[in-house]
C-alpha cells in the first residue's frame, strides 16, 4: 500500500485547477502604452516587445484633476530588514555575485537532474531590478531533443497560476466593485452560488484568499483530463463538481483548488470578460509576458476559451516520469476547466519580469498592474497564524527564509511539472523554478530557500539538540493526526484517509517526531521555547510547527506552509490499523474456505441453520478476499500517477468496493444468526463447540473490519 500512499499524497496535495469558461473567439489588440482598445482575434493579438527588466517603476498617467499616486515598492511595505547574522556572506543590502550564483545554481540543478531523475529545468533569479541568472537545464522534449530555453520554453506552473487570480481579484476589490468581508455569492450567478449545506455563516470573498471556505478537497478523477474532448467551461465544472462544506467558514486553513476556481469565476462574472481574456488584458499584456498563456494547446472547441496560439504550442515542455527503463513521456495534461486555480504556462524570462512587478508593488515599465491598497494586502496575512506559519496574505504563501528573511510567492504542480516562485523584499530577491519530471518537487521546494541560505544567512550546526523537558510532555502531543484536505465521502476520502495523516510521538531525546500514515519519511522538531507553548521548529532546518493545545493536550497543529489544519483523530482512523484488520480478515477468509476442502466429512454434522450460516460465511470469505485481491491489483496500477487522476475510480476499485459492501451487508445476517447457531447444543447434528466458537469470531472480525471500512468511505462502489 506504500504505492497506494505515494501516489494519493501526491495527487492530494497538487496545487492545480480546474475548468475553464465560455468561448473567447475574439480579444482585443494592444500596444506597448496602453490596454486594448477594442476586440479583434486572439491570434491577431500584437504583443508587446518585451524590454530588460531593469527598469524604474512609472506609474500611469493620472487622470485630468486627480491626485497624483506613487507607487510603493514592497521593500518600503516589508519589515525591516534583520541585522545580518553574523558569518553571512553578504548582508541584506548587497547583491548577488552573477558568478557565484551561477555556479551554485548550477551545482544544485545538475546534482538534482542527475540523483532525482529530471529531465528538464528553468530558472530565473531577479534582484533589484536586474536579471542576476535565467536558464535551461536538460531538455523540453527527448524525441526529438529539443533544449530548455529560459526566454522561450513554456512550463506548466500549476497552482503559480492562483497568484494572477489573486491580482485580478484585488484589482476588483481596488475598484470598489468587489468587497472582502461581502458573501462571495454577490459576485456569482444564481447557478454557481454555494449552498448553506447546513451552515448559516455565508462564504466571503476572503475566505476563498486565505483557503477558509470550509470545502472538502475533491481531486481524483477531476482535477485533470488526459483528452481535450473531456473539457468543460468554468462554469459548468464549477456547477457540477460542487464540493461538500465540511467546516464553517473561516475556521480552519484548508487549501482549496474549488475556492480559487470560484473566486476566477467571480472576477469574470463581475467583469463581463471571460476569465483568460481578463488575465492577458489586465496583467500579462501590459507586463509583456509574450510567453505566457493561461489557454492550453488543444483543438478549437464552441463553448471553450480560444486555444493556446500555434506560435506558443510549439514551444511547450513535455511532461516527463522516470521509470526503470528511462524516462517516459506523458500526454498533455488538460487544466482549463478549473483555469483560475493552475492552467498557466510560462517560461523562465516571463516569471522574471512577474517577480520584478511584485516586489515594485504593481508596477513595471510604466505599466500599473495594482496599486498601493493590494500591495499592502500581498505582504499583510489575512489569517492571525503562530510566528513561521503561512498566514495567506491574500492569496499568497509567506514563507520564513534563512537569516531571518521573509519572502512571499507560491507553488505549484501538476502531474509532471512542479514548480515554485519566491520573492524576498528586503533582499530585493525573485526566484522561480520550474521542473518537467514528476520526480523534480524537492527540487523546486528547496532551492529559493538554499540561495538565501548560502548567500544571506550564517551557518547552522544542524541537527538541534532536542529538549529534555519534552520527554514529560508526551502526553499532550503523542496521537495521529488527519489533515482537512481530502475528500469527506465516498472512495475517494478512504484514499484520503489512507495517505493524509500524520503520526506524533517523542523521542528519549526530546525531539518530537511526525511520520506519515503510509511510509511518509519522518521528520524531528525541537521545541522552540517553551515545551508546552506547541511551536516547534524542525531539528534541521528552519520550517515550523504550530500545535494548538486545549486543557493541556494537542488538539490539532500547522505545517508551515498552512495548507492544511492536521486534527487529532481516534485510533480508528490510523491506516495501521486498517492494515492489521485486513490482514486478520484475509487469514480468516482464506482460512474459512480452505476448512471446506480440508474438513473431514464426518464432521459435517450440522443443523439447517448452521448450514446456512456456513454458507453464508464461505461467501462472504470468496468476497473479501477477491475484493482484497483487487484493490492489491489497483494499487499495482498506481506507480503512474497519471493512472490514479486519469482513471479514477476505475473498473477495478469500483468492484473490490463493490464485494467489499456485499461481504460487510451480510455480515448482518450472520450476526443475527450466531443465537440460532449456538442452540444447537451438543446433539450428534450440530457443530462442536469449537467450531461454534470459530463461526463467533469470524463474525465478530467481519463486524469489526465492515464498521472501519464504512467510516474510511471504502463501501461506497457508487460514489467515488
Amino acid at each position: 500500500m506504500n504505492s497506494v500512499a505515494k501516489a494519493a499524497f501526491a495527487a492530494l496535495l497538487l496545487l492545480l485547477a480546474a475548468p475553464a469558461a465560455a468561448q473567447d473567439a475574439a480579444a482585443s489588440s494592444a500596444t506597448a502604452a496602453a490596454n486594448p482598445k477594442g476586440p479583434v482575434p486572439y491570434e491577431a493579438l500584437k504583443r508587446p516587445a518585451q524590454p530588460a527588466v531593469r527598469a524604474t517603476v512609472r506609474p500611469a498617467a493620472a487622470k485630468p484633476g486627480a491626485a497624483s499616486v506613487t507607487i510603493p515598492s514592497l521593500t518600503t511595505l516589508a519589515p525591516a530588514a534583520p541585522l545580518t547574522p553574523a558569518g553571512a556572506r553578504l548582508a541584506a543590502g548587497q547583491a548577488l555575485p552573477p558568478a557565484e550564483l551561477e555556479a551554485y545554481v548550477d551545482g544544485v540543478v545538475k546534482d538534482a537532474m542527475d540523483r532525482e531523475h529530471i529531465a528538464g529545468v528553468t530558472v530565473a533569479v531577479i534582484q533589484d531590478g536586474q536579471v542576476v541568472l535565467k536558464k535551461g537545464y536538460g531538455f523540453a522534449s527527448l524525441s526529438p531533443a529539443r533544449k530548455v530555453n529560459p526566454d522561450t520554453t513554456l512550463f506548466r506552473v500549476g497552482s503559480i497560476s492562483k497568484t494572477f487570480t489573486w491580482i485580478a481579484l484585488m484589482k476588483e476589490v481596488e475598484a470598489d466593485r468587489i468587497r472582502l468581508g461581502q458573501p462571495i455569492n454577490l459576485y456569482l450567478p444564481e447557478q454557481l452560488q454555494v449552498k448553506d449545506q447546513g451552515f448559516h455563516t455565508p462564504i466571503r470573498v476572503r475566505n476563498l484568499l486565505d483557503h477558509s471556505a470550509g470545502f472538502e478537497d475533491r481531486t481524483l478523477g477531476q482535477l485533470f483530463e488526459k483528452s481535450p474532448n473531456r473539457e468543460r467551461p468554468l462554469a459548468a465544472y464549477l456547477r457540477q463538481e460542487r464540493p461538500r462544506r465540511v467546516h464553517a467558514p473561516g475556521a480552519v486553513a484548508s487549501y482549496s483548488n474549488y475556492g480559487a476556481a470560484l473566486a476566477g469565476e467571480a472576477v469574470s462574472y463581475v467583469s463581463g470578460k471571460p476569465f483568460e481574456r481578463l488575465i492577458e488584458e489586465e496583467i500579462l499584456l501590459p507586463l509583456g509576458m509574450n510567453h505566457t498563456t493561461f489557454r492550453e494547446a488543444r483543438p478549437a472547441k464552441p463553448g471553450l476559451p480560444a486555444p493556446m496560439p500555434q506560435a506558443l504550442q510549439g514551444d511547450l515542455s513535455e511532461g516527463y516520469r522516470w521509470t526503470p527503463t528511462g524516462y517516459s513521456a506523458r500526454p498533455y495534461e488538460y487544466v482549463g476547466h478549473v483555469a483560475p486555480a493552475g492552467s498557466a504556462s510560462s517560461t523562465a524570462g516571463d516569471m522574471a519580469r512577474y517577480m520584478q512587478m511584485l516586489l515594485n508593488g504593481g508596477g513595471l515599465d510604466g505599466a500599473t498592474i495594482y496599486g498601493p491598497a493590494a500591495a499592502r494586502a500581498f505582504s499583510t496575512p489575512l489569517r492571525r497564524t503562530a510566528p513561521g506559519i503561512n498566514g495567506w496574505p491574500h492569496g499568497f504563501m509567506a514563507y520564513d527564509l534563512p537569516g531571518g528573511h521573509k519572502g512571499f510567492g507560491h507553488a505549484g504542480g501538476t502531474l509532471s511539472f512542479l514548480s515554485n516562485m519566491v520573492v524576498a523584499p528586503d533582499l530585493k530577491l525573485g526566484v522561480f523554478i520550474s521542473t518537467n519530471t514528476e520526480t523534480g518537487g524537492a527540487l523546486a521546494t528547496r532551492l529559493p530557500e538554499r540561495i538565501v541560505a548560502q548567500f544571506y544567512a550564517a551557518p547552522m550546526p544542524f541537527p538541534r539538540k532536542g529538549v529534555a523537558a519534552l520527554v514529560d510532555s508526551r502526553a499532550v502531543y503523542e496521537g495521529y493526526y488527519l489533515g482537512t484536505r481530502r475528500a469527506y465521502r465516498g472512495l475517494e476520502s478512504f484514499v484520503g484517509k489512507v495517505i493524509n495523516g500524520v503520526s506524533v510521538s517523542i523521542t528519549d531525546d526530546g525531539r518530537l517526531v511526525t511520520s506519515g500514515g503510509m511510509g511518509e519519511a519522518a521528520r524531528s522538531w525541537v521545541p522552540e521555547g517553551d515545551p508546552l507553548a506547541g511551536r516547534f521548529i524542525s531539528a534541521a532546518g528552519a520550517e515550523r510547527l504550530s500545535f494548538d493545545i486545549q486543557d493541556g493536550k494537542a488538539i490539532s497543529f500547522s505545517r508551515a506552509d498552512g495548507v492544511t489544519t492536521f486534527e487529532r483523530t481516534g485510533f480508528w482512523n490510523r491506516p495501521s490499523n486498517l492494515l492489521i484488520l485486513a490482514g486478520l480478515t484475509a487469514f480468516a477468509a482464506a482460512a474459512t474456505l480452505g476448512a471446506v476442502l480440508m474438513r473431514n466429512r464426518r464432521e459435517f454434522r450440522e443443523t439447517g441453520i448452521q448450514s446456512q450460516a456456513s454458507l453464508i460465511q464461505n461467501i462472504q470469505a470468496a468476497l473479501w478476499l477477491t475484493s482484497m485481491v483487487l484493490f492489491l491489483v489497483w494499487v499495482s496500477k498506481t506507480r503512474d500517477l497519471a493512472n490514479v487522476m486519469y482513471g479514477w475510480p476505475g473498473p477495478t476499485l469500483v468492484i473490490a468496493s463493490a464485494c467489499a459492501f456485499v461481504a460487510a451487508l451480510m455480515t448482518l445476517g450472520t450476526v443475527l444468526i450466531v443465537p440460532a447457531v449456538w442452540r444447537g447444543g451438543r446433539r450428534v447434528d450440530s457443530w462442536t463447540q469449537a467450531r461454534k466458537a470459530g463461526f463467533t469470531f469470524t463474525v465478530l472480525l467481519y463486524t469489526t473490519f465492515s464498521v472501519v471500512l464504512g467510516l474510511w468511505g471504502a463501501l461506497t462502489p457508487w460514489g467515488g
